[in-house]
């Protein structure tokens, strides 16, 4: 099963249609696509690990306040992150996941788009079948 798609939405904005065996992998495989949107994620290095936890009072808003937590740190602190170790609590909709990346090193990582955010436009998680679901709009 792929992880993730790019989707043609408009030319303002980039859109990715996630998948997971669960919901865990969903919200790490969203946060895949993002970063591949930032820069050639391969090139990112796992060497750092900062721990991040969200929460929502839905799915959808929880998968808005992960991917824009994650753009937090890349704002604030020049960081990309590559791999993600994500565990959600599904009755608290609590999100707690292990973030592995490095600082931005202009010689190696090249920024392709600078995203501004991940919108609730048009977002919405589902399970078809034993698939976990996702499409997101990015504004950048």
């Amino acid at each position: 099963m792929k992880g993730f798609e790019f989707i043609d939405i408009t030319t303002a904005d980039v859109a990715f249609i996630a998948y997971g065996k669960d919901i865990n992998e969903l919200f790490s495989n969203a946060a895949n696509a993002m970063f591949e949107v930032i820069t050639d994620s391969k090139k990112i290095k796992p060497k750092i690990i900062k721990r991040i936890e969200v929460k929502g009072n839905d799915f959808e808003s929880l998968m808005f306040n992960w991917l824009n937590e994650l753009l937090f740190f890349v704002d604030k602190d020049n960081f990309l992150f590559s791999s993600f170790e994500v565990k959600i609590d599904m009755k608290k909709l609590l999100l707690k996941s292990n973030c592995k990346g490095e600082k931005i090193d202009l010689k190696k990582h090249e920024i392709k788009t600078a995203v501004k955010a991940a919108t609730m436009h048009l977002m919405k998680i589902e399970k078809v079948k034993d698939i976990w679901k996702t499409k997101v709009i990015l504004d950048i």
